[in-house]
């Protein structure tokens, strides 16, 4: 009868660890994607959605399209950081806004110009939307599947 339990015994212990290497598969799967890409209906877009540690790994931070008036200027005029800026192929600029928490999708803009490391719009993002201004290029790499 001992005998018996002992095996018993050595069997639950394999089935339980191989429980276990289920959930540490599980868990790696889940850290391979560390973002989604999900086409916008009726739109050439995507969003672009990351995890918190992709966004920690890319040291991905943000801030606001601000209205400013620049030396020399007479009005008031919406500015981005210029690090926020991406450029296409065919010579568009593009910034990465973030409509909700680590969501973001591209918007097009119209610099008019760059002052330092302020880029002044003509048109682009209302005031106080959120951009990205530093990892923008790795999001437009990742939403166009630069590497995959």
């Amino acid at each position: 009868m001992k005998r018996n339990n002992w095996w018993l015994a050595v069997g639950l212990v394999i089935f339980g660890l191989s429980l276990t290497g289920c959930k540490i598969v599980a868990r790696v799967q889940a850290d391979e994607h560390p973002a989604e890409v999900t086409k916008i209906e009726g739109s050439e877009f995507s969003r672009v959605s990351l995890t918190e540690k992709a966004i920690e790994r890319i040291a991905l931070e943000t801030d606001f399209v601000r209205e400013q008036q620049l030396p020399r200027s007479t009005t008031r005029q919406a500015v981005v950081p210029y690090s926020s800026l991406i450029y296409g192929p065919k010579g568009e600029t593009w910034v990465y806004t973030s409509p909700q928490a680590r969501t973001f999708v591209r918007h097009k803009v119209e610099v008019d110009y760059i002052q330092g490391d302020i880029a002044v719009l003509k048109s682009g993002p209302a005031v106080g939307t959120t951009v990205v201004s530093v990892a923008a290029a790795e999001l437009y790499g990742t939403e166009l599947k630069v590497g995959h």
